[in-house]
Order: C-alpha cells, then sequence, then structure tokens
C-alpha cells in the first residue's frame, strides 16, 4: 500500500512557477505527475521510472522538471514559464510494479493523491 499526500499547487501570474512536491508512504518504484482539466481525463505529465527514466508529456517540455529525492520518498516537479493551459487539477501518482510500459497513461499506476490545483492566470 502507498500512500500519496501532494503539496505545493496555488495561483501565478503567466510566466510564473510553481514547485509541487508529493510524499510517499510505502515502496513507489515508478511515480508520476499527471494533471486533470473539468471534464476530460487525466493526462499524464512527466514520470520518474523504476529505472530513472524520466519522461514528460510534449506540452511541458523544456518548462517543467521531474526529480525525486530518494532519502525522502518525495517526488517533485518544478514548473516554470507556467501558461493558463497548464491551469489544472495535479495529481501525483505511484506504481510499485518493476517496470510500467507506458510510464505517462493513466491505467499504469494504482495509487493516487488527492490532488492539488494550479491556476495560472494571464
Amino acid at each position: 500500500q502507498v500512500q500519496l499526500v501532494e503539496s505545493g499547487g496555488g495561483s501565478v501570474q503567466a510566466g510564473g512557477s510553481l514547485n509541487l512536491s508529493c510524499a510517499a508512504s510505502g515502496i513507489a518504484y515508478n511515480m508520476a505527475w499527471f494533471r486533470q482539466y473539468p471534464g476530460k481525463e487525466r493526462e499524464g505529465v512527466a514520470a520518474f521510472t523504476s529505472i530513472r527514466r524520466i519522461i514528460y508529456a510534449d506540452s511541458v517540455k523544456g518548462r517543467f522538471t521531474i526529480s525525486a529525492d530518494i532519502a525522502k520518498n518525495t517526488l517533485l516537479l518544478q514548473m516554470d514559464s507556467l501558461k493558463p493551459e497548464d491551469t489544472a487539477m495535479y495529481y501525483c501518482a505511484a506504481d510499485n510494479r518493476g517496470i510500467v510500459p507506458r510510464p505517462l497513461a493513466e491505467l499504469e499506476y494504482k495509487y493516487w493523491g488527492q490532488g492539488t490545483q494550479v491556476t495560472v492566470s494571464s
């Protein structure tokens, strides 16, 4: 069983930055950030896999940075150059299988945090 707690969301103007954090209890070999727009399914933003592979959605490449603090069992997401279209609920996800075939696919993850809202104003 893995419990995930996100923090760090908030409101910022376009061009600004926010840092999200996800504290995990339990073993989580694969972790990722997803976001969800109202009425839409969750979409993968960035993933940090069991083999230290990092993957980004095209929409955030060059602006977002995912990292992991292994000692603290924490997943981080640094979001720079934020745009209004980044406004969404952001979720942390984890899975404790060895390898997930599609690290940005929602169905690959068993455990989810409660979400944290990110709002970017123009």
